[in-house]
Order: structure tokens, then sequence, then C-alpha cells
């Protein structure tokens, strides 16, 4: 049996208050900055799930830590993977012409811990088809995250997700697409471009 999904299980400690400060200008000033610092994250997070599913590589390698460290697991797989460029790979190969991928994270906990690091944790939920396989895959995890603010600007350091639930299926044909962004700028099945 698996660890249950506590915030505890996860990493997850309580940041800093989100309560206004009872002093003066500067301490207004932080406040605020915390404010802002919540909506770069949130802003930073919803750019990884567009970026993923449009196959965006260039733009998502600015989203994460070098040394960023990954780990997912799903009913039927598990990824472990060190580092931008290993992750960066890894998602190259599955999102391509023959896919096509929808992923939304919902409900963000952001915590704070301090002026360059915090936290997060995430509700996903997805669709992924592999037409060239004609496979479908959709369900629901929570992502727990840790971020770095570096020269200003607050990055991917490492990420989790463990499904709740996940759906595998053998499809006889292909849903009738009337559109396919992957189809069209996704790279070509076995990673040539």
């Amino acid at each position: 049996m698996s660890e249950p999904l506590t915030r505890s299980a996860m990493g997850i400690a309580d940041g800093l208050p989100l309560n206004v400060s009872q002093g003066g200008l500067d301490e207004l000033r932080r406040d605020v900055q915390r404010l802002m610092d919540i909506e770069a994250i949130k802003q930073l997070k919803h750019a990884y799930f567009r970026c993923l599913d449009t196959a965006n590589w260039e733009e998502m390698g600015t989203l994460f830590h070098d040394d960023v460290s990954v780990h997912f697991k799903g009913g039927s797989y598990e990824w472990k993977l060190q580092g931008k460029e290993e992750y960066l790979g890894a998602v190259g190969q599955a999102f391509h012409k023959g896919s096509l991928g929808h992923h939304n994270g919902h409900h963000p906990e952001i915590q704070i811990l301090g002026e360059s690091e915090a936290t997060g944790i995430w509700y996903l939920a997805d669709n992924m088809w592999i037409l060239d396989h004609k496979f479908f895959t959709g369900g629901t995890a929570l992502y727990w995250d840790r971020y770095l603010k570096v020269e200003g600007r607050w990055l991917i350091k490492d990420t989790s997700y463990r499904r709740l639930y996940e759906t595998n299926q053998a499809l006889e044909e292909n849903p009738p697409l009337s559109t396919h962004y992957l189809g069209e700028h996704g790279a070509d099945p076995g990673g040539s471009s």
C-alpha cells in the first residue's frame, strides 16, 4: 500500500502567514511581494501546462531549474528523472505529431517559505491520446512542487505527482479531430523534427 497523500508526506510545510503586517511601509511592501510571488508561481505552473500540451520545449526549458528533480507515478508508469535536459528529452518523446494532450492544473496551494523558496500543491486533470497507437489515458493526480527564485524569477526545482485515478483504454479508432495542433507543430514520433 502506498503512503497517503498528505501535506506531510509530500514534504509541504506551512509557509509564511498571509496576514497583513502591523508594521509600516516596509512590512506592507513585503506583504505585497509575497502576494506577487504567489501569482508569479501560479503563472509559472500554468505556463508549464500550456508548454506541455503545445510541445513548446524551448519555453518549457525556461521554467525549470537546471538541476530539477522529477518523480511522476501513474497507474502504469513511473518516471524518475534528474536535470532539465533529461526531463525535456523524456516529454519530447511523449508529445509529438502522433499524440494529443490536455492537462489542466487547478486549486493551487502555494506556501511561501522565504524570499526565494516556496512549495505548491496542484490538482491535475488530464487526457492523453497516443494516436499512432490508438490508445487513451486519462485521470487525475496531485502535483507537489518546490520552487526557487533565481535572479528574480521563480523556477520549478522539484516536481512530483501521483495519480489519484488513471484510466487506460485501447481505442478501435482515433477521435474525429477537426484540428490537431501537435499534428501540425509537433515533432515526428521517435524524436526527429
